[in-house]
């Protein structure tokens, strides 16, 4: 597996919570899974995918995980288009 540069902006993630530690009042399909949190940062020291690393983040915090991403980007929308909102605003005062 190719090694990945210390500085190279990476993705780790980290368990917080296991199912059994989270809260009962959670919906079902929620309590199913773990809590993980998901951080980006410049890599501290050369390693591979899937390692345990440590990495810095934009505003200085160093935090531990195991390494996701290389370059992550942020892959997020919001939603389709809902056609009855396009027309708020345009309408002409009655």
């Amino acid at each position: 597996m190719e090694k990945i540069k210390a500085g190279t902006w990476v993705e780790i993630e980290k368990i917080i919570l296991q199912p059994e530690q989270r809260a009962s009042t959670l919906p079902e399909d929620t309590k199913k899974v773990p809590y993980v949190l998901k951080v980006n940062g410049f890599l501290l020291e050369d390693a591979e995918l899937g390692a345990i690393v440590s990495i810095r983040t934009l505003i200085g915090r160093e935090l531990e995980g195991t390494l996701k991403t290389v370059n992550p980007s942020y892959q997020h929308d919001f939603g389709k288009v809902v056609p009855e909102l396009l027309s708020i605003g345009l309408e002409e005062d009655a």
